[in-house]
């Protein structure tokens, strides 16, 4: 259904769980992509994807250090070449605990990794992409960003403004070519969600509440990612489309 040979694209926080099901997906139309993680399970996650056939970079980075951001950026693209097509933001981190708990640095901490540097690297491509008129920016969004989600304060906070800045940034760029559109998953199978998945209660009234009656595999985003990064979206912009298994609606 989609062929994206010869695009090139830079994938956040895609060592494991969700970002590396959307980078393989990515690679599976024909992708070349670079993934950027602190993870020390980078090396094993691109050598994973080199095996498959797949043309991958991997660079290890710390994408909270602000002040190194743009030169991430910039050594990312030296290895595609200096090219970039898509940017998939997907990085982000969460650390669940009662709101009265949670100290202000921790809070600073998420909003600057889940919104600062989206919002940095989101421009640091557009500005590469509108040199020749096209590109595709997708920042990962949650339904946490509605539904607000328990002891979740400053995750849900920051995917909130992930929502409205994806919006933001439509508004100034779909003009110029460059489609900027977010997914918001639901509940899956993560590291991230291990909290959850390691409490029966909770899993279960979360289970409940969806309409599918199960969390989701990561795998499954892997069509929506293919779509968004593909010209059969180009009247796609702005958008924040839910992948949650029905949650939001029910």
């Amino acid at each position: 259904m989609f062929d994206l040979s010869e695009k090139k694209a830079i994938v956040t926080g895609a060592a494991r769980g969700l970002g590396y099901a959307m980078a393989e997906g990515l690679c599976e139309v024909g992708v070349e992509v670079c993934i950027l993680d602190i993870s020390s399970n980078l090396e094993d996650a691109v050598q994973s994807l080199r095996q498959k056939g797949f043309k991958v970079h991997g660079l290890q980075a710390d994408l909270s250090n602000l002040s190194e951001l743009k030169t991430t950026f910039e050594n990312a693209l030296k290895k595609m070449n200096g090219k970039i097509d898509i940017l998939v933001n997907n990085a982000g981190i969460h650390k669940p605990m009662p709101a009265l708990e949670l100290p202000v640095k921790e809070f600073s901490k998420i909003l600057d990794v889940n919104v600062t540097v989206v919002f940095e690297l989101a421009r640091y491509a557009a500005e590469e992409m509108s040199k020749y008129g096209e590109g595709k920016i997708i920042n990962i969004a949650s339904v946490l960003a509605t539904q607000g989600g328990f002891n979740a304060s400053a995750y849900s906070t920051s995917k909130g403004a992930v929502a409205l800045l994806t919006k933001s940034l439509s508004n100034e760029w779909a003009s110029k070519g460059i489609n900027v559109n977010a997914i918001a998953p639901g509940y899956f199978t993560t590291e991230l969600n291990n909290h959850i998945l390691n409490d029966p209660e909770r899993l279960d009234s979360l289970v409940s509440r969806i309409p599918k009656g199960r969390f989701g595999n990561p795998e499954e985003l892997k069509g929506i990612i293919q779509f968004l990064s593909s010209n059969k979206a180009s009247y796609v912009s702005g958008a924040v489309i839910p992948i949650d298994g029905g949650f939001l609606g029910r």
